[in-house]
This record gives structure tokens, sequence and C-alpha cells, in this order.
């Protein structure tokens, strides 16, 4: 019965979230491995969740999911709250989400400090290839707003005990 809830949160993985296609895929292969009501049930309620897309460019997402999987530097422009526009170079550590919206969580180069950048505020994003310096993720939201989130589930979690 635990499968029901995580195909649902996953069938409704927002289409302009990192990962998305991911989500989707995993979905599909959780409710292919239910049987019955279970699996009626999961489908029925994931028919009834509705995400509405963000600005996030499908570009911009892929770029941004290409560095985080592969741990390379990204090239960004970026425009801040007030509108500006500032070219970026960084090094991406992970994704934060709050309030409905996205954030790269990266060392800026730029700034030599730890950033957080809207993912519906980059403008464009590349990655250059160039192999990034490991960062860590809660070093880099200490002192900062998130400082309080929720941990990343480790991977060593995910697999069942001997």
């Amino acid at each position: 019965m635990a499968h029901r809830p995580v195909a649902t949160a996953l069938a409704a993985a927002n289409a302009s979230a990192p990962f998305a296609g991911a989500a989707r895929t995993a979905a599909q292969k959780i409710m292919v491995s239910l049987t019955g009501p279970a699996s009626a049930a999961a489908q029925e309620v994931a028919t009834r969740i509705v995400a509405l897309p963000s600005r996030a460019d499908s570009g911009v997402r892929t770029a941004v999911e290409q560095t985080l999987t592969t741990n390379t530097v990204l090239r960004l422009s970026y425009v801040d709250v007030a509108g500006r526009e500032s070219d970026r170079v960084v090094e991406p550590a992970g994704l934060l989400t709050a309030d409905g919206r996205w954030y790269l969580i990266a060392w800026c180069r730029t700034r030599r400090a730890g950033r957080g950048f809207r993912l519906d505020r980059i403008a464009a994003a590349a990655p250059t290839g160039e192999q990034a310096q490991p960062h860590d993720l809660t070093e880099l939201l200490l002192g900062s707003a998130a400082a309080g989130a929720m941990r990343p589930m480790a991977p060593a979690s995910l697999t069942p005990p001997p």
C-alpha cells in the first residue's frame, strides 16, 4: 500500500520541475507493478491532481539537470528580483523547493559564495563541460533563509537492509 502515495506523487510531478521526466518514468514503473484495487486507486487519485507549469524554460531545466547529474560547471544569465540581469558561472550543489518554486543552490564563482537561483529567473543556461568542485549543500544553505530545510535522503537509505 505504501506504493500508492508514492506513485500518485510522482505521477503528479509538475512538467516544469527538475527531473520531472524521471519522476514520470518512475511513476509509470510503480503503476505497472501495482495490481488489483491498489492500481485502480492510485490511477484514480493521480487523475485528480493537476499541476500548473512554471515559467522555467525547458532548456534551462535541462542544463541544470545535466550539470547536477554530471557535477559540471554551469554558465547562466540570471534576472534578480529588481529585473537586473547578470552573467554567472556556478558550481551546482543541489535543488531546493519552497512555496511552489524551485531554486538551484550553487557555489557562485562570480560572487565567491553560495547562492540560490530561482529557476524561473534563469534567462539562459549552458553547461561548460568543466568539472565542478564538490560543495556541501548543507553548508551552502547555512546562514540562508533555507538553513532549516529538510535534508536530502541519503541514497543508502533507499536500499533494503541485507
